[in-house]
């Protein structure tokens, strides 16, 4: 298992890169590679040949992929670490600022 403490609907901020201070929800996880897709961020231009599902074809921006160390857990409006406990023999994640569990 990775070391992803980010899940998939969580709001992050950007920490690093040219996006630096923007705040998403996240829309994928790549386990593999430690990537995050967030919301609004890192926007990438593509342009796309006109095919059956995007008949008019032209330039499309959508979101690219971040890495998991350049974002942080936003949690009451403030970018926090995530840790561990286990409350009721259940293991759930708590915010470092404030010691409060988020799920």
């Amino acid at each position: 298992m990775s070391g992803i403490r980010i899940k998939k609907g969580d709001l992050v901020k950007v920490i690093a890169g040219k996006d630096k201070g923007k705040e998403g929800k996240v829309v994928a996880i790549d386990h593999k590679k430690n990537t995050v897709i967030v919301e609004g961020a890192n926007m990438l231009t593509k342009h796309t040949k006109p095919s059956v599902q995007n008949q008019q074809g032209g330039i499309v921006t959508e979101e690219g992929p971040i890495h998991i160390s350049n974002v942080m857990f936003v949690h009451n409006g403030k970018a926090t670490k995530i840790g561990y406990k286990v409350e009721d023999g259940k293991k759930v994640r708590v915010a470092k600022a404030t010691g409060d569990v988020i799920d």
